[in-house]
């Protein structure tokens, strides 16, 4: 049987969107596919490293002598069919009831999209927008640089290791740790990086609001 995992404290939750909140796997790998097969590239490679990051610095590793204006120019391109493409774009399991129960907890959205791309695909799945949100436009480094991970516990004025950071790709988890915070791997991507926790979805944790303010999550049996 699998060892049933630790629960967790923090006073405050920094979640990623794609693949985290929202699966936008449909959208992604559409639009993934076609710019790879566009240039020649096989798309399952791409695919393997495009999650959780802006997509200029995928195009930089598919490209590494390619001007980094062209990779900004093409993302430009990508990110506004991103945005008009919503078909496919659903919740994960259990993000609304998740984002009920941390409502008047400390919690900041960190993301890899741009505004209108986070707000257009949490609009499509029906979930819940945090007030403070940490976006492409907030940051000079995208994941896995942890910067937008010690932004949003600084706009929560938390300290890093108060925070806890929710992800789903190598990318997001490499960069809540390097910002010295634990973190609940989402699904199947984030098993493999070995995460604090990990559950298949949101449906698989729970959370326990504490008197001092903080919060607990406890993890359903079954998830190792």
């Amino acid at each position: 049987m699998p060892t049933p995992q630790p629960t967790l404290t923090a006073r405050g939750l920094l979640l990623d969107m794609d693949g985290t909140l929202v699966d936008s796997d449909a959208v992604v790998e559409r639009v993934w596919s076609d710019w790879a097969s566009s240039k020649g590239v096989n798309p399952a490679e791409v695919l393997k490293i495009a999650h959780g990051r802006q997509g200029h610095l995928t195009m930089a590793d598919v490209f590494p002598d390619r001007p980094m204006e062209v990779n900004h120019e093409e993302n430009r391109a990508l990110l506004a069919r991103e945005t008009r493409e919503l078909e496919g774009i659903v919740p994960v399991g259990g993000a609304a009831g998740f984002m009920a129960a941390v409502e008047h907890v400390p919690h900041a959205l960190v993301t890899s999209a741009d505004t209108g791309l986070a707000t257009a695909r949490m609009r499509a799945a029906g979930v819940r927008m945090p007030d403070i949100c940490i976006t492409a436009e907030s940051v000079s480094a995208s994941k896995p640089d942890p910067e937008g991970f010690l932004k949003g516990a600084a706009e929560l004025g938390l300290a890093p290791d108060e925070c806890l950071a929710f992800e789903d790709s190598g990318a997001g988890i490499a960069a809540a740790r390097a910002a010295g915070m634990r973190v609940v791997g989402v699904g199947d991507r984030a098993a493999a990086y070995g995460p604090s926790a990990h559950v298949s979805d949101l449906t698989r944790l729970s959370v326990e609001r504490l008197a001092d303010g903080g919060i607990r999550i406890h993890f359903s049996d079954g998830e190792g």
